[in-house]
């Protein structure tokens, strides 16, 4: 009885599984994963039909056992035939890492190479500084010995006369009226460069007293080159306030009038060497000690021996 029930219940359970429909299999989800030598042995070991234990079947259903057959051998077989899309698969994390590696090598090949642009051009352009420095000062040195000469050559007094006036705040004084010329010789011994001249007020004076004052204007002498320098020097209604005693009461006799005077002036000279790059500066401080005689008016008052010429 036992065995005939549980016959029965095996064709009906062949019965129903013949009779419903075949349904569609689902499709399992796969992801990609590189497998191990051990993987790809057992995986080819278990779709052979030889190789497979026998109790491993015992409890499936033969649609189970199909489908798993089937599996197996489509992976062995795709194995089998197809082993170098494993490799690729486990190589595609590594050609990533290498690609990063290159692009990482890249990368500092790129900053290694401007570095050693930077530096190059930093060693340029400190070279450059230096050398043109170097070459600057050398130029400047250069000049040194070139510096003008300048000598005054005489003066020469055309008249003065002393009258009795009022200042511009109306105090009565003596007034000085001073007519005079002084000539002054300038050369450029430079051999290679020209020199722009300038100098302060060239002025007379008694003690603190001004009496008198003249300018040069302003010019430009040329390498090698030399010129003579005429400048008047003149004193219109000069206020005196007593302090010349010699003059005081002179009115009558200019002739015997003698008075000792001294005339100063600063000459300034300056050569621009490269443009204005290089400047060399040269002054000379001079100061000349003249008699005011009135019965030498008009005649020439030689003054080279005269002058104290000062740097």
């Amino acid at each position: 009885m036992a065995v005939t029930m549980h016959a029965k219940s095996d064709s009906e359970v062949t019965s129903i599984d013949a009779s419903s429909p075949p349904r569609s299999p689902r499709r399992p989800l796969y992801y990609v994963q590189s497998p191990s030598q051990h993987d790809v042995e057992k995986m080819s070991y278990g779709s052979s039909p030889f190789g497979s234990p026998a109790h491993h079947h015992y409890h499936c259903s033969p649609i189970h056992h199909s489908r798993e057959s089937s599996t197996s051998r489509f992976s062995a077989s795709g194995l089998k035939h197809h082993p170098a899309a494993w490799k690729r698969l486990q190589r595609l994390p590594h050609d990533g890492a290498n690609d990063k590696d290159d692009d990482d090598d890249d990368s500092d090949d790129a900053g290694g190479g401007g570095q050693v642009m930077r530096f190059y051009v930093v060693c340029f352009v400190f070279s450059f500084v230096v050398l043109f420095t170097v070459f600057s000062l050398i130029l400047w040195a250069a000049s040194l010995p070139y510096k003008p000469k300048i000598f005054v050559k005489g003066m020469v007094f055309h008249n003065f006369n002393i009258q009795a006036g009022m200042d511009q705040t109306g105090v009565p004084t003596d007034m000085l009226t001073l007519n005079s010329t002084v000539r002054i010789f300038y050369r450029n011994p430079a051999t290679f460069f020209g020199v722009h001249v300038t100098s302060t007020p060239v002025e007379l004076h008694y003690y603190q007293l001004k009496v008198a004052t003249g300018y040069i204007k302003k010019f430009y002498q040329s390498r090698k080159s030399q010129r003579m320098i005429v400048t008047e020097v003149l004193g219109n209604q000069v206020p005196l306030y007593g302090g010349i005693p010699r003059l005081s009461g002179a009115k009558d006799r200019l002739e015997s009038v003698s008075v000792p005077l001294n005339l100063t002036f600063l000459v300034r000279s300056r050569a621009y060497i490269l443009g204005r790059l290089v400047k060399p500066k040269f002054y000379r401080n001079i100061t000349c000690e003249v008699i005011l005689e009135g019965n030498r008016l008009g005649k020439h008052h030689n003054l080279a021996n005269s002058c104290i010429y000062k740097v």
